[in-house]
């Protein structure tokens, strides 16, 4: 006797071919979607050669830009890694989850912090789950180290990563001394699922077990849904980010250059490994960063997000504008470009809406849908009346359509076009065709500066500004936090 799901699968295998036979238009899939997120940290716009790179060789991102989409205005919600993370699970503003600032971390969350992501938020891997996906994370998490913030309580199934950036070292919390807690930080945790495996961990080799370790998830879930976010340490926030000895020395910028081309090797091998399994028709893959490179301008060393002005830690276009390209083959249409607005904020209603899932009914969300986009569909257009840029609890820029405002300010601690004591006065670029943010052409559109202004106000009555809570900001419930503990093998 076949069993009843056995049945019911032929049932339904059946009536597909039945279809497709007398020439219906039903779907050759019988089952949703994968989806792979391929997360940098630190990569700058202009890192890669699909986006400009004349100082990194990128053969794997090539192949993917010519087999998928660019989109060249995609936006974080930050200029710093904990905030944009969570925007990325939650699809909301990091303002709007509590994960913008706190009193004891500040902007990104430190090692051994009672504060991580409201275990009552509802990530897009929890939503996943609910249409039975196997969900992985393995990488950088920075949403909080101790047990109740880690991504087994967020709805991935397994983690494999460290809980933290690959700076916030027992070293470097030793030179901080007070600041921080750095005192009682411990060695840089390796971690799986809530069990510290290694410490501290090994960083010249973290790229490649990343790799490795996400092919092996792939394999493991060749024949059901599966959501894998491969979030790499790398280039990560040291000023000589570390690779393994098949990259080391060979690029001609540096250790930074070792690095990124060393993520382009992992990707690759991703992507091969789908080809390889035939199953890439049914994946979407995105590669991306968490924010722009901590660049100067003479020196790339460290990374670049040329041709945009500024640098990562800012609001920015090089701060938070970051490359994105989306590949399914025969799904997301080859060689194309997209100038259209997206956010990492996307990513949870749009991977929902794909697996036939529902988006939570009881909170706000900030994101769309933008399948439109991805799949290239004729006319489609970026969802977004606004964008707002944030640092910490400061609202400094808006951008709609063309235009991007930085607002006048009190205060310029962290504002990119300013330094601390200069005067405030509106500033206003058309960045779709100045991309350098070179021309302030606020005088000349009072209009538009005056339209853009009310859409600030707009933000700062829901999101806040200067810790004045939204009032559209969905209500937290206080939780107990945890008494931070040492995380050890």
């Amino acid at each position: 006797m076949i069993p009843h799901s056995r049945a019911l699968a032929l049932f339904t295998t059946g009536l597909l071919l039945l279809s497709s036979a007398c020439g219906d238009t039903a779907p050759n899939q019988s089952r949703p979607p994968n989806f792979i997120i391929l997360w940098c940290d630190n990569l700058g716009y202009g890192d890669v050669e699909p986006f400009g790179s004349t100082l990194h060789r990128t053969p794997n991102l090539n192949r993917m830009a010519r087999e998928g989409r660019k989109f060249t205005h995609f936006y974080s919600t930050s200029g710093v890694c904990t905030p944009s993370r969570a925007s990325l699970m939650t699809g909301s503003y990091a303002q709007r989850v509590g994960m913008h600032w706190n009193e004891r971390d500040q902007h990104v969350l430190r090692p051994i912090s009672p504060y991580g992501l409201h275990p009552d938020e509802i990530t897009v891997a929890e939503l996943l789950k609910q249409r039975d996906y196997a969900t992985a994370l393995i990488g950088k998490w920075h949403l909080g180290d101790q047990p109740q913030f880690l991504p087994t309580r967020q709805g991935f199934d397994s983690y494999w990563g460290i809980p933290y950036s690959d700076d916030m070292t027992h070293e470097q919390g030793q030179r901080l001394g007070e600041r921080f807690d750095g005192a009682n930080w411990p060695p840089l945790p390796l971690m799986e699922n809530e069990t510290v495996i290694e410490a501290p961990a090994q960083r010249s080799t973290l790229t490649k077990r990343e790799a490795e370790r996400a092919v092996a998830f792939i394999e493991a879930n060749r024949d059901r849904p599966f959501f894998l976010y491969l979030a790499h340490a790398m280039p990560g926030s040291t000023r000589t980010p570390f690779s393994s000895e098949e990259f080391r020395g060979k690029n001609p910028n540096g250790p930074w250059g070792d690095s990124v081309e060393e993520l382009d090797w992992a990707a690759g091998r991703i992507l091969d490994s789908l080809v390889e399994l035939e199953i890439a028709e049914n994946t979407l893959v995105l590669w991306t960063s968490d924010n722009g490179a901590p660049i100067n301008a003479e020196d790339l060393s460290r990374g670049s997000n040329l041709p945009l002005y500024g640098r990562g830690y800012s609001t920015a276009e090089g701060g938070q504008r970051i490359p994105l390209i989306a590949w399914q083959p025969g799904t997301v249409p080859a060689g194309t470009v997209t100038d259209e607005m997206a956010t990492t904020m996307d990513v949870l209603p749009t991977f929902v809406s794909l697996a036939g899932g529902e988006l939570p009914a009881d909170r706000k969300l900030d994101g769309y849908g933008i399948q439109s986009l991805l799949h290239g569909e004729p006319g489609a257009k970026s969802p977004y009346e606004a964008f707002y840029f944030y640092d910490r609890e400061q609202l400094q820029a808006v951008r709609s359509g063309p235009w991007k405002l930085f607002v006048p300010l009190d205060r310029f601690d962290r504002h990119p076009h300013f330094k601390p004591g200069e005067g405030s006065e509106p500033l206003l670029f058309n960045v779709a065709e100045d991309v350098g943010s070179t021309t302030n052409v606020a005088a000349d559109h009072p209009d538009v500066v005056a339209g853009l202004t009310e859409l600030a106000e707009r933000a700062r009555t829901d999101l806040g500004d200067w810790g004045t809570a939204g009032a559209g900001a969905r209500p937290r419930g206080e939780i107990e936090r945890p008494t931070p503990r040492l995380p050890t093998p």
